[in-house]
C-alpha cells in the first residue's frame, strides 16, 4: 500500500470535498481510504509513505479528444504559396497531407511523445481519434504499444473515410474491426477502442450503412467529427438533410457512449437528437479558435441536459489549458462574465469523468474509496483558501500542465518529483525529433 500523505485532498466527489491536511491510501490498482493525514497514518502504520509536502492530490486529467498523429505538424513547413484560407483549406493542404505522409515509425513516436508530454502534464486518460493513411493497417496496434509503455489509459480509434477513394476507405473499416475484435478478446480496462469516422462530408451513404452494421456487430459507439466548419453542413444540405447529425441520424451512428466532436454549426433540433441518443458532445475551444470555425453552442446543450465534455484536439496535450480556454469562450461568446463557473468544471470533472468510467469500468475523474488509483500531485501552494466551493477558481487561475509533480495511473507511479519512471524521456525526445526530421523530408 502507498500513503500519499501531507497534501490538499481535491476530490472531485459528489460534494467536492476538499482535505486538509490529508491524505490518499492507495492499495493496488484502487483507492482504499482517504481522510486526514495523521488518521490514515496511525490507522494503516504498514504502508508505504510519501510525503507529498503541502501540495495538491486530486485526479488525473481525462482528455475525450485528442490527436496524436499532429504531434510532427508542429512549426511544419506546408511548402505551399498561400497559407490555408478556410477550414477545408486547412484540412487540405495541412492535416489530410500530414496522415498521407504518416508511416509506421511516424505514428508510434508521434504516440509516444504526445502521450509523454500529456503524462508529464497530469493526463491519464486520453481518448485520441487517428488517422494515417500513409500507414493505415496496424497503426493502432502502434499506438497501443504506446499506450502500453507508458501505463495510461486510451480508447483508439481510426478515422473512417471516402475522401482517398474505396481502397483506402475499405482499409480503414478493416484496420478499425481488427482492432476492437483484438483487444474485446483482452477485456482491458486501460485500453478500449470504437469505430472513428472522420466526418459526414467525407462519407458516402454506402460506407455509413457498413459501419453502422459493424458497430451493431461489435457492440460499439462511433468518434466522430460533426459539424466543425461549415462544409459539413454545406454537404448535408446539397444530400438533403438540414444538417450532419440530421443525415448521420438516418444510418444508426447516434447511439448510447457516440462521441460529437465539436458541434459548432448544429441546426435547429440536432441538439435533442445527441441528448435522445445518449451521446456526448465534446468541446475543443483552442482548435475552433484556431481553425476560425466558431464556437459550439454549449449553453444551449447543457440547457437541454445534453452530455458535454472537454477535449484538446491535439491543440495541445494541457488539459489545464483547455479549461482555460473554454471558460474564456464560453463567456466571451456569450457576453456574460456568469458563464463558466458551473458548466466548465461540469464539462470537466463530471461529464469526462462519466465517459472514461463507461469506457473502461473502474471509476474515474474522482477521488474516493473504492475508485480507481488514477492521481495526479499538483506543485500549487495558493495565496488564498482552497475549499470545496472555489476548488474550481483555484484551477482556472492557479494550475498549469507544468506544475503537475507525480502522475500515478492504476496505482502505479508513471512520473514522480517531475521524473518520469516508466521511460527514459530523454531518449524518446532525441529520437522522436529525429523521426520528426525525416518525415518533414518527405512531407
Amino acid at each position: 500500500m502507498l500513503l500519499l500523505t501531507n497534501g490538499t485532498v481535491i476530490t472531485h466527489d459528489q460534494d467536492n470535498r476538499v482535505i486538509k491536511n490529508g491524505a490518499v491510501l492507495i492499495d493496488g490498482e484502487e483507492i482504499k481510504a482517504l481522510g486526514e493525514a495523521e488518521l490514515l497514518k496511525s490507522k494503516y502504520p504498514e504502508a508505504e509513505i510519501k510525503d507529498v509536502k503541502g501540495k495538491i492530490i486530486m485526479p488525473g486529467m481525462i482528455n475525450t479528444h485528442m490527436h496524436i498523429y499532429s504531434t510532427f505538424a508542429r512549426g511544419m513547413d506546408l511548402k505551399t504559396e498561400q497559407p490555408p484560407r478556410h477550414f477545408l483549406e486547412i484540412l487540405e493542404k495541412m492535416w489530410w497531407r500530414v496522415d498521407s505522409t504518416l508511416k509506421a515509425d511516424d505514428v508510434y513516436y508521434s504516440a509516444l511523445y504526445a502521450f509523454l508530454t500529456g503524462l508529464k502534464q497530469g493526463v491519464t486518460t486520453v481518448f485520441d481519434h487517428h488517422a494515417s493513411y500513409g500507414q493505415v493497417r496496424y497503426s493502432l496496434d502502434l499506438i497501443a504499444k504506446a499506450v502500453e509503455e507508458l501505463g495510461i489509459r486510451a480508447d483508439l480509434c481510426y478515422e473512417i473515410s471516402d475522401r482517398n477513394g474505396p481502397e483506402q476507405s475499405q482499409d480503414s473499416i478493416t484496420e478499425s474491426e481488427s482492432f476492437l475484435r483484438k483487444i474485446r478478446e483482452k477485456d482491458m480496462d486501460h485500453l478500449n477502442g470504437r469505430i472513428g469516422l472522420h466526418a459526414s462530408f467525407t462519407l458516402e451513404d454506402e460506407t455509413l450503412e457498413q459501419v453502422s452494421d459493424l458497430a451493431d456487430e461489435l457492440d460499439s459507439s462511433f468518434h466522430i467529427h460533426v459539424a466543425e466548419g461549415r462544409t459539413d453542413l454545406e454537404d448535408s444540405r446539397l444530400r438533403g438533410y438540414n444538417g450532419a447529425v440530421k443525415r448521420l441520424d438516418q444510418y444508426n451512428i447516434w447511439r448510447p457512449g457516440t462521441m460529437a466532436i465539436h458541434g459548432v454549426h448544429l441546426q435547429e433540433g440536432e441538439l435533442e437528437i445527441l441528448r435522445d441518443n445518449d451521446c456526448y458532445l465534446i468541446n475543443n475551444p483552442e482548435s475552433n479558435m484556431g481553425n476560425a470555425v466558431g464556437a459550439a453552442p454549449l449553453k444551449e446543450a447543457l440547457a437541454k441536459d445534453l452530455k458535454v465534455g472537454l477535449g484538446t484536439d491535439g491543440y495541445t496535450t494541457d488539459m489545464f489549458e483547455s479549461i482555460k480556454f473554454a471558460n474564456l469562450m464560453l463567456k466571451h461568446q456569450n457576453r456574460d462574465p456568469r458563464l463558466g463557473w458551473t458548466e466548465i468544471p461540469q464539462m470537466v470533472f463530471k461529464t469526462n469523468a462519466q465517459l472514461a468510467t463507461e469506457t473502461f469500468g473502474p471509476q474515474l475523474g474522482v477521488l474516493k474509496e473504492g475508485a480507481a488509483a488514477d492521481i495526479i500531485v499538483v506543485d500549487y501552494k495558493p495565496p488564498t483558501e482552497i475549499n470545496s466551493d472555489n476548488t474550481y477558481a483555484h484551477i482556472l487561475f492557479g494550475i498549469n500542465g507544468g506544475m503537475v509533480d507525480t502522475t500515478i495511473v492504476k496505482g502505479r507511479i508513471l512520473m514522480e518529483n517531475r521524473e518520469v519512471q516508466v521511460v527514459d524521456d530523454e531518449k524518446i525526445t532525441h529520437e522522436t525529433g529525429e523521426q520528426a526530421d525525416d518525415f518533414w523530408r518527405r512531407f
